[in-house]
């Protein structure tokens, strides 16, 4: 039917229902909405046009009138021309604490039947190596630490008794061979940055020319292969890392 005039709205509808009513009639007949926002935090006036002459009032142009009528046809636009303040907060995650800070809990042997949970504990493995490479400087102030990480130190690590894991993972493997292959590589340098980080606690105190620096970033060397490995793994697998 017809559209009911706004005289009757005014003079018919709560005053809640109206102003919505005006608010969104308004917004539909508007053919342009400017909004800029810049950078994280901004103040943008949104703009509201329908034809080149039309003049919009401001805020402080605006005065609260008598009547119920006056005071919905103004309030409306001092909304619509209020200035825009908007203040992007960047969301703030909680970096994951070092497996060096005490807090960090002992995690108990692997000992399920899963694939899944099998697949769950290899690729919280690849992130404690991860986090090993990327932190790699601040941890490896002795070779415990590093050790601590490789799951041949303590209990804190997903390595912790990985190989038992990916041994039980392997028929789950796109092509066995390979994989078998890549399990094979990865052992052997798991061996070998443990063996460089648990020389480098002794070597001090023997008539060996290396150093606990030297022995430390062989042992580094040694973690990026293992972890290459792992990623082999995980792709044969189907597993996204």
């Amino acid at each position: 039917g017809p559209p009911i005039p706004l005289e009757k709205i005014v003079n018919m509808a709560p005053p809640f229902l109206l102003f919505l009513t005006i608010f969104f009639a308004l917004l539909q007949n508007t053919p342009s909405f400017a909004f800029t926002p810049e950078h994280s935090s901004c103040t943008t006036p949104i703009s509201l046009s329908r034809n080149s002459d039309l003049k919009v009032p401001t805020t402080t142009s605006l005065h609260l009138l008598h009547n119920r009528r006056s005071f919905l046809t103004t309030s409306h636009l001092s909304i619509l021309t209020a200035t825009v303040t908007l203040t992007t907060q960047p969301l703030l995650t909680a970096a994951a604490p070092l497996l060096t800070d005490k807090s960090t809990p002992d995690l108990p042997p692997f000992a399920s039947t899963s694939i899944t949970e099998a697949k769950n504990r290899f690729l919280l493995a690849i992130r404690d190596i991860d986090s090993l490479l990327a932190n790699y400087d601040t941890i490896s102030t002795n070779g415990d630490n590093v050790r601590l990480y490789l799951g041949t130190q303590g209990i804190k690590s997903h390595m912790y008794g990985i190989s038992k894991v990916l041994k039980f993972l392997k028929d789950e493997a796109e092509d066995i061979v390979e994989y078998t292959e890549a399990l094979n590589e990865f052992e052997a340098y798991l061996f070998q940055a443990e063996g460089a980080a648990y020389q480098s606690l002794f070597v001090e105190h023997s008539s060996a020319k290396s150093t606990p620096e030297s022995l430390l970033r062989t042992a580094k060397g040694d973690v990026v292969m293992v972890r290459k490995f792992m990623g082999v793994m995980a792709v044969q697998l189907g597993m996204e890392v």
